[in-house]
């Protein structure tokens, strides 16, 4: 609980300087559409933190907001699929993408890194080759305006990203940390061997691990496509994987695997949002965005290091 106290101390400060800097961060404007971007982030940052705990890495979750986005805008725009059957064929093809890497990495026992790195070229490509390099969107909504409201609409003044955020992390939690299944995640990331002897079913584990980043990912990409309705395949979720590893190790997730909360990971993705915001702000040049994320990961890679090595000392 140290480092989620520690992290969430780091973002009021932040946000108080923030304030400081410019007035404008508290407006009632600026404050949703914070919120709403750390809905959306969040909720995909988490699914890449569960599968950080278990040792891996998932690499190719911009690359799915692309194709999940092309789809749905193939769906709803040219295909004339009513909306609930369109949004649980993605969410569907999103569960069997992450049953696809959970298989390459545990019964082809390829690396996360590779399998889910050639997801990130693969994916991106298809969705390029399925919208031709187009850019698609969904127009006016016509037909789908529910759905649309659902995306983008607010419940009391807090945006619907922000809102689906807590439930989803509620239900995260309590699967991760109050359910055997999130003891079984936590021991295949210390010590997969360790836990293949003590009975665990460590293969299962870890599947089922991609399968949650997969989904996580597909509820994200409707969020992403229906907040900028504009879905470039070349452009679209670009470095979006590295939020979420941002976030997730900001957040406490360590890489070597065994460690993190869903809390500091949404604490995380909540910093990041702010250090954007801030950008923002100030007039500095978002090219320096993926400086500070960047920064941020290194900083949070060392800080596991020294406190990995602290521990092994004691």
């Amino acid at each position: 609980m140290k480092k989620e106290i520690g992290i969430f101390a780091m973002l009021v400060v932040l946000c108080v300087v923030v304030t400081i800097l410019n007035p404008l961060f508290l407006s009632v404007m600026n404050l949703q559409n914070t919120a709403r971007l750390v809905g959306m982030f969040g909720i995909f940052s988490i699914g890449v933190g569960v599968v950080i705990i278990t040792g891996g890495i998932d690499l190719s979750v911009g690359s799915l907001f692309a194709l999940f986005g092309v789809l749905l805008s193939f769906m709803l725009m040219q295909w004339g699929w009513p909306w609930p059957l369109a949004i649980a064929a993605i969410l569907l093809i999103a569960i069997a993408v992450g049953v696809f890497h959970g298989f390459l990495v545990t019964k082809m026992h390829l690396q996360p890194f590779i399998v889910t790195l050639c997801g990130l070229l693969f994916y991106r490509g298809l969705a390029r080759y399925i919208a031709e390099d187009q850019t698609l969107g969904f127009g006016y909504c016509t037909g789908f305006e529910t759905l649309q409201k659902l995306t983008t609409g607010h419940v009391l003044g807090v945006p619907m990203p922000f809102v689906l955020l807590i439930i989803i992390s509620f239900i995260m939690w309590v699967v991760l940390h109050r359910s055997v299944y999130g003891r079984y995640l936590f021991a295949v990331g210390r010590n997969e061997e360790a836990a293949r002897f003590s009975g665990i079913n460590t293969s299962l584990v870890i599947a089922s691990s991609y399968v949650v980043s997969a989904l996580m990912a597909g509820f994200g990409a409707i969020l992403l496509a229906f907040y900028t309705n504009s879905i470039s395949p070349s452009s679209h979720g670009n470095f979006y994987e590295l939020y979420a590893i941002a976030a997730a190790v900001l957040g406490g997730c360590s890489l070597r695997g065994g460690e993190g909360s869903i809390i500091g990971i949404v604490i995380g993705a909540a910093l990041l949002q702010v250090l954007q915001n801030l950008v923002n702000l100030l007039g500095i040049p978002s090219s320096l965005n993926f400086a500070v994320m960047g920064t941020v990961i290194l900083i949070g890679v060392i800080t596991d290091q020294i406190l990995g090595r602290r521990k092994a000392k004691s």
